[in-house]
């Protein structure tokens, strides 16, 4: 007798009921959300992922499509609920929705692969490795698509950030972010074939999931190359930075100096301030640059600083080298500005729509086209300016240019007592361990720290409290293979999963 699982006929039918299918998917979504900060609580991510499989299992597109979209709603409306700090529930519900909705229609991929796959290649090998491989697949397709669509995108909730306390973090190194998501999707979706199958009966099958788990858990980094130490101050000044705070002139580097004044006198090669740390445009402002001038000869050393700048008719967010002799000739411009934060895309659209909220948005920031790299004394510093941490090209760029250390500026101002900075903090720890560099994370407002190629911490600074931070950051060379391979597996991945879906269509519909 034939068990279920290897009957055609069961096989296509949906494994859960719809009415009990969309409870388990907003499950599903509560529980990944509880995987990112504030939460942290990395495991949960395997069985939000198990939960969610099981739901679209057997569904047909439009089941796919509701299971998804809940799945996504409870999902974003829980992880980017910061987005409703100041702004209110427009924008969170806007993101949220749009989120939801562009999974929903993702997920169906997956849902497909689980009605064709399995009739197409019917056998054990195909259940356990190559149905769970296509997958996975599928889901770095869906990352990548969230990650690049609409406009620039929003890669904030990718399944391998959720692991960077983990002990599968180790992982980036190798194979990236994105190949870190495949392999958990990969590992879960093998565990519930293989419950599916009934492998129990057979143990000795149990022992291909069984080593590529223990696998996954004992990999160690990628190896990287010690290159000395570079003694590096950061500076969070706790000053008047958010949109709507209230302020004197001159306020923000009044609160940055006060707290880098700890540090006159000590030794050190860089100095770090954050994203919005000045006022006002320094390239514009005499007393800015003076000021800036000051501090530089005081700590004997370059400073890294942030601001709004102008050129032409255009606006950058822009991170400058700001040396003695009162000039910055090396700067770097933020790569991606934030839709409908730093400019309004098809602004007379929206507009129309929601003209407060538009007209909130007075300056249109340009995006950056020269490198994320600043070079000290010899030693390149890769850099990104808050959200940019988030895009791998911004990384990989700065990495395939020599940095030896990694500098990330970011303001948080707009999001205090929110999950967002904790959120972002974890992604620049991610950053850390998968290219083998010390990051350097400073914020406006906190939390701050200073971290160590492992993923470790250095150095840290609460949240809302001014401070300074001064230590022997350890320099690094050589490239990761998840640097080297991370982009072209994204790629092998998105179109391997694409082809083998369509391949398992066609055989699908030949054996019927």
């Amino acid at each position: 007798m034939r068990s279920p699982s290897a009957d055609p006929a069961r096989r296509l039918r949906p494994l859960l009921p719809l009415w009990f299918a969309v409870p388990v998917a907003a499950v599903a979504g509560f529980l990944m959300d509880l995987a990112y900060p504030s939460a942290s609580v990395w495991w949960l991510a395997f069985p939000s992922v198990a939960l969610l499989l099981l739901a679209l299992i057997g569904r047909r597109a439009g089941g796919a499509l509701l299971v998804g979209f809940v799945y996504g709603a409870v999902f974003y409306f829980l992880l980017v609920s910061w987005t409703s700090r100041y702004l209110g529930v427009i924008p969170w519900a806007a993101l949220a929705l749009l989120e939801a909705a562009l999974t929903a229609v993702a997920v169906i991929l997956i849902a497909l692969a689980y009605r064709w796959l399995p009739q197409a290649f019917p056998g054990t090998l195909g259940r356990l490795l190559g149905l769970p491989a296509v997958v996975a697949a599928l889901w770095v397709g869906q990352e990548l698509f969230l990650g690049s669509w609409p406009y620039t995108g929003f890669p904030w909730a990718r399944l391998g950030m959720t692991q960077s306390e983990s002990p599968l973090a180790a992982l980036t190194s190798w194979v990236g972010v994105s190949g870190l998501s495949f392999l958990i999707v990969f590992a879960v979706a093998m565990l519930v074939e293989s419950v599916r199958l009934r492998l129990w009966r057979r143990p000795v099958r149990l022992l291909v999931p069984a080593a590529l788990i223990l696998l996954l858990l004992v990999t160690p980094a990628f190896p990287t190359t010690p290159a000395g130490t570079m003694r590096i101050g950061a500076v969070q000044g706790n000053g008047p930075n958010g949109y709507f705070d209230e302020r004197e002139p001159y306020a923000v580097i009044q609160a940055q100096t006060e707290a880098t004044e700890p540090l006159y006198g000590q030794d050190m090669d860089l100095l770090v301030w954050p994203e919005g740390g000045l006022d006002s445009d320094p390239f514009q402002d005499a007393t800015l640059a003076r000021r800036m001038t000051m501090i530089t000869s005081r700590i004997d050393a370059p400073l890294l600083a942030n601001a709004a700048t102008g050129r032409g008719d255009e606006y950058f967010n822009t991170s400058m080298l700001w040396t003695q002799d009162g000039t910055a000739e090396q700067i770097h411009d933020k790569r991606y500005p934030v839709p409908f934060g730093e400019y309004v895309p098809d602004r007379a659209f929206y507009n129309a729509i929601v003209p407060d909220l538009i007209g909130l948005i007075g300056r249109e920031y340009s995006h950056g086209t020269n490198p994320p790299l600043i070079d000290v004394d010899g030693v390149m510093v890769g850099l990104a300016i808050c959200f940019d941490v988030i895009y791998d090209d911004v990384i990989a760029e700065g990495m395939h240019g020599g940095a030896q250390v990694l500098v990330f500026q970011t303001n948080n101002a707009d999001f205090r007592g929110t999950d967002e900075n904790l959120q972002q903090l974890a992604f620049a720890r991610m950053r850390a361990i998968e290219t083998g560099r010390s990051v350097v994370n400073v914020s406006t407002v906190g939390t701050s720290q200073i971290i160590r190629p492992d993923g470790t911490t250095i150095a840290s600074l609460n949240a809302d409290e001014a401070g300074a931070m001064l230590e022997d950051v350890e320099l690094r060379s050589g490239l990761t293979a998840g640097v080297i391979l991370g982009p072209w597996l994204q790629q092998l991945l998105l179109w391997g999963g694409l082809g083998a879906l369509v391949i398992g269509w066609w055989r699908a519909r030949r054996r019927r």
